[in-house]
């Protein structure tokens, strides 16, 4: 009996140790598996909530977040010639970035606006704009503050004889597109002159590198008008127009107005490759901020780090979004993130 209990326990012990074996191997291949570092770069429009996401998303899984700015031309064209994992841009791709990318696919994970701030000595905040008197100022036709354009839109207004200084991004900037999207939209003096592009050609005015370079030279600059993401507007505590929408409202790019824009969004409206146009939405609306876009992830669908990016990507859709209003980022359609998650599916290794 008792051999045959010595047995029994050693081939009970074994077992045990061959399945401790096995769960520690288990766990060595799960590590492995995670850890993995992902390297992006583009967008700095959306840079301070990936910048959150970085320092977020290392707890959960053991995988490392490393984002640069530059812009989203420089995002794009990283992301083509396969020096990051992923890039971020606030402009979709155009045919021609589409198929020199090859088997890259763009994936809608946050919401913005497009501020149009200013820095006027006197001035108070919350002038109006429209889209029109916005374009003659930045295609250089309306060149001071007191200009009777900008005098009609806000009666009663502190408004000097400065000479009014343009501030734009200097670079292919997606913000720079948003912008440019939505005069081509409002202004037909704008879409034949200038079009929609990610270099406007501003003649008039200086250029500044990303959202950050930007919202600091018209901090720095009394005069000054340009455009950035409303977190930038708010960091710098930077004035912002007010800009009247298809419904002869004037709303601000807040969390009300960006929300409002998103809300047109149906899942009958988003193409195939995921390219959302949200500036100036209709007239139905008269909440909606009419310079909004949504800013893309963009990434390889046969990737060696296929496994994480889909970690990433899925995070930043859902546990993610959640540090996205305090950084004035609106909610994602719910139609955009069927579609969205959908595209991520189809990122394998």
């Amino acid at each position: 009996m008792k051999s045959r209990s010595l047995a029994a326990s050693v081939a009970l012990l074994a077992l045990l140790v061959m399945a401790a074996v096995a769960a520690s191997s288990a766990t060595a291949t799960n590590k492995s598996q995670r850890g993995t570092s992902l390297i992006g770069a583009g967008s700095t429009f959306v840079s301070p909530l990936v910048s959150l996401w970085s320092k977020d998303y290392p707890s959960k899984t053991g995988d490392s977040i490393t984002y640069g700015g530059g812009g989203s031309g420089a995002g794009i064209t990283a992301i083509t010639n396969k020096t990051v994992d992923f890039a971020g841009s606030d402009a979709p791709l155009t045919p021609d970035q589409a198929k020199a990318c090859g088997d890259c696919v763009q994936i809608p994970w946050a919401l913005g606006a497009t501020a149009i701030v200013y820095n006027l000595s006197g001035a108070k905040q919350g002038l109006k704009m429209t889209g029109p008197v916005l374009a003659q100022i930045f295609l250089g036709g309306i060149t001071k503050w007191n200009a009777p354009a900008i005098a009609r839109l806000n009666p009663g207004a502190n408004l000097p004889s400065t000479d009014i200084k343009v501030v734009y991004r200097s670079g292919a900037s997606g913000t720079s597109y948003n912008l440019a999207d939505y005069l081509s939209k409002v202004s037909p003096i704008w879409k034949s002159k200038v079009g929609v592009t990610t270099t406007p050609s501003f003649p008039t005015g200086q250029g500044a590198s990303g959202s950050a370079g930007e919202a600091g030279t018209v901090s720095r600059t009394d005069g000054a008008i340009g455009y950035v993401d409303t977190a930038f507007a708010v960091a710098q505590h930077l004035r912002f127009f007010f800009v009247k929408n298809a419904a002869g409202k004037f709303a601000g790019p807040g969390l009300r107005g960006i929300d409002a824009a998103g809300s047109t969004i149906t899942k009958g409206s988003i193409p195939a490759n995921n390219e959302i146009h949200i500036v100036n939405p209709a007239a139905k609306v008269p909440l909606a901020y009419p310079i909004c876009t949504f800013t893309y992830v963009m990434v390889h669908k046969s990737s060696p780090k296929a496994a994480a990016l889909r970690r990433f990507i899925f995070y930043a859709l859902t546990g993610g979004q959640k540090f996205a209003r305090p950084l004035v980022f609106g909610k994602m359609p719910l139609a955009v993130l069927s579609a969205s998650e959908k595209t991520l599916k189809t990122v394998t290794g």
